[in-house]
């Protein structure tokens, strides 16, 4: 059996998005993995896509088909069917391509420092302005330097550190080692936003040890991306922002003997209500129905977002006045 398997969730609709990420696989310097793909109902099925592949590709690849959950199920499919004898799992988006050292660079890392949990940095693109790697990290937070060449990093509160900005983080970039894979999982729910931001801090607190390297593991493709493709004017976009908060609200619940970190919380949360209600009064502006009932659920979960309606409202008035 294979040191690594890859998990892949796909979902897409343009072909030649799902070869071009496994082409990424293969080419990898380190070889010893297999891959399980979950095909989540994709519009164009994974089926499609592997034929014509390499016998030795199609040797090494497992396809899982299953009704449509959203990118958290199928991720959690693909790690419930990693083989017993598998290390470490790896994820992959189906739209990003890893660079080729991405698999060895993690198994050297993880193998010396005996790490559970590590991050590579996301290669830097005008489409993903907002990430950032770990030598940034490292300049605004410190950490240790376990080696200068991969510039290896450890942080003994990542955890905290990453509730004020997880730009640094990205699925594509992760790998962890079997004690987290076998008990952490995303919340399915989540399918919108923030199932990342959860799955992230339960591997930091599960894993022993937690390496960030500045070696970029991964590049952002240009396939469907559910969470990109939705702005302020979307009609998922007050979801989008109810997924924030109810990730946020149970990373409170898991932080709450911690004052800092529930303040960091709490500031996001509050991002997420200012924008979900100015979202909703731009659909009035535009003469749309706003969603009277997700703001309803919202608001019998979450008083606090009654409040922030009132403070918007006030605060718009107050300007109209002047």
């Amino acid at each position: 059996m294979a040191t690594f398997t890859v998990v892949i969730p796909f979902y897409q609709k343009e072909a030649g998005i799902l070869r071009r990420a496994l082409k990424s696989i293969f080419d990898q310097s380190y070889q010893d993995f297999d891959i399980v793909i979950v095909d989540d109902e994709s519009p164009l099925p994974a089926e499609i896509e592997l034929q014509g592949i390499e016998d030795t590709w199609k040797s090494r690849i497992r396809v899982i088909r299953q009704p449509n959950g959203g990118p958290g199920a199928a991720r959690n499919t693909g790690l419930e069917n990693i083989p017993a004898a598998t290390r470490f799992a790896a994820l992959l988006d189906s739209d990003d391509l890893w660079l080729p050292d991405h698999l060895k660079n993690a198994y050297e890392s993880m193998t010396r420092f005996d790490a559970e949990c590590y991050w590579a940095s996301m290669q830097a693109s005008d489409e993903f302005y907002y990430h950032f790697g770990m030598a940034e990290l490292e300049q605004a937070e410190g950490g240790t330097r376990l080696s200068e060449k991969p510039l290896l990093i450890e942080m003994p509160d990542l955890a905290s550190v990453m509730l004020k900005n997880w730009s640094f983080l990205h699925l594509s970039c992760m790998v962890i080692a079997r004690p987290v894979f076998e008990t952490v999982r995303f919340d399915p729910s989540l399918r919108l936003a923030a199932e990342d931001v959860l799955f992230f801090v339960d591997c930091i607190l599960k894993s022993k040890r937690t390496l960030l390297c500045d070696e970029e593991g991964a590049a952002r493709g240009m396939g469907l991306n559910i969470f990109h493709s939705i702005d302020n004017q979307s009609p998922q976009f007050l979801r989008q922002q109810f997924n924030t908060w109810v990730a946020l609200d149970t990373l409170e619940e898991r932080f709450r003997s911690r004052p800092n970190d529930v303040a960091s919380i709490a500031s996001y949360k509050n991002t997420a209500r200012r924008q979900a209600l100015w979202s909703q009064a731009g659909r009035v502006k535009r003469r749309q129905a706003p969603d009277l009932g997700l703001l309803a659920r919202w608001m019998v979960r979450d008083p606090a977002l009654l409040r922030a309606a009132f403070e918007l409202g006030a605060g718009k008035l107050g300007r109209g006045a002047r």
